[in-house]
């Protein structure tokens, strides 16, 4: 039976993202044995169990009462700040950055399901006071309180340290506090002192030595091609070894000879590239640009304004990191290591994006006037 009022070109398309992903992971670690310990299909099944629950998560926010969401919002973002904590104090460090916790056999990174919380954090703020206040705006207090609540995941990540992360979350930020209607001067401000901190971070040694070194090789790859400038160079040469029409899925000759770093995680759009081609790859953008239309097409028609800053903050954290990923690809964008939404291999990026794209339904489907079937009672 067909539910009423989803927003069923955004589920197509976010659906038709993870298929595809699932298909370029297989792909990018089936000649892996480094990775698979011999078996070809090992990520194939793991990113199937990935797809599962994170469809399980989709819909249990799609089925929740909308003002469980609101009052639950709090919680999300205490247990994310959590995460974040204990990343630091027992976390595993990967790639330079103690990002990730161990549960089980299953490996967690708290930073990706901060940056939901963040966005349901600062959209509930602004829309409680603004409420409170009667229509009358936002002003200083409100964005202080955005900013705080932004602010402490912010150092927690910056701690770790996770460069990549920390400029999503800039991006969705400033997204966050444009669409709830800060003003000018709060964004100028914002901008200048962000540009301000990263001249300082450079010149006082905060960023460590790889992380100046990525940057100074996205400006010159050919200063250090067997360091620093590798994932870069090897990156162009698979996604321009791919032409117009690609060397096919599982056939990339840059993909199974291994030559690409992570390239089942952050470099995942240069197996695109490589054995989709121009077309494929082409394709794979305009699916993730039309889940980035449709959550700021929910973000406009929303009822309501948390509705309409979450929607908002979702679609600019999405389209930023979208952009970052497939740009480092590229050679447009430095390497900061984030992974490109629904398409990557993992279970925390999955499980977040997830879970944002079943609160753009849940948005949605109370814009519509429709009323989910409840997973919890509504609140007295």
């Amino acid at each position: 039976m067909r539910a009423p009022g989803l927003d069923w070109l955004l589920l197509g398309a976010a659906l038709a993202l993870v298929t595809v992903g699932t298909l370029l992971v297989w792909s990018a670690t089936t000649t892996r044995a480094d990775l698979t310990g011999g078996d070809p299909d090992a990520y194939l099944r793991k990113q199937l169990v990935n797809v599962a629950i994170g469809l399980v998560l989709m819909v249990a926010v799609v089925a929740t009462d909308h003002r469980w969401v609101r009052i639950l919002a709090p919680l999300a973002y205490v247990a994310s700040v959590c995460g974040l904590v204990m990343v630091l104090v027992a976390g595993s460090t990967i790639n330079g950055s103690r990002s990730w916790l161990q549960v089980g056999g299953m490996s967690i990174q708290p930073s990706e399901f901060a940056k939901l919380a963040v966005v349901i954090g600062m959209a509930l703020v602004v829309a409680e006071r603004t409420e409170r206040r009667w229509g009358r705006g936002v002003g200083s207090l409100e964005v202080a309180a955005m900013l705080a609540i932004a602010g402490i995941p912010a150092v927690l990540i910056l701690l770790q340290p996770d460069l990549g992360t920390m400029l999503v979350l800039t991006a969705t930020v400033f997204g966050v506090l444009a669409v709830a209607g800060a003003s000018r001067r709060w964004l100028v401000g914002l901008t200048l002192a962000g540009g301000g901190g990263a001249i300082a971070a450079v010149s006082m040694g905060v960023l460590k030595p790889y992380q100046v070194d990525r940057f100074l090789a996205f400006t010159d790859p050919t200063l250090d091609p067997r360091g620093a400038g590798y994932n870069t160079e090897q990156a162009r040469i698979a996604v321009g070894n791919g032409g117009l029409f690609g060397q096919g899925l599982f056939d990339g000759s840059q993909t199974r000879s291994g030559f690409v770093p992570e390239q089942h995680t952050d470099f995942i759009f240069t197996v695109a590239g490589e054995e989709l081609g121009l077309v494929g790859a082409g394709i794979l953008i305009l699916l993730l640009a039309v889940v980035i239309w449709r959550a700021l097409a929910i973000s406009a028609q929303a009822g309501d304004l948390f509705g309409r800053v979450a929607a908002a903050g979702i679609a600019c954290w999405w389209g930023f990191q979208g952009f970052q990923n497939i740009g480092m690809c590229l050679g447009i964008m430095p390497v900061t290591g984030v992974p490109l939404p629904f398409v990557s291999y993992g279970g925390s990026s999955l499980f977040a994006g997830m879970l944002a794209l079943g609160l753009l339904q849940n948005i949605h489907l109370r814009s519509a006037g429709a009323v989910p079937t409840r997973l919890l009672p509504a609140p007295r």
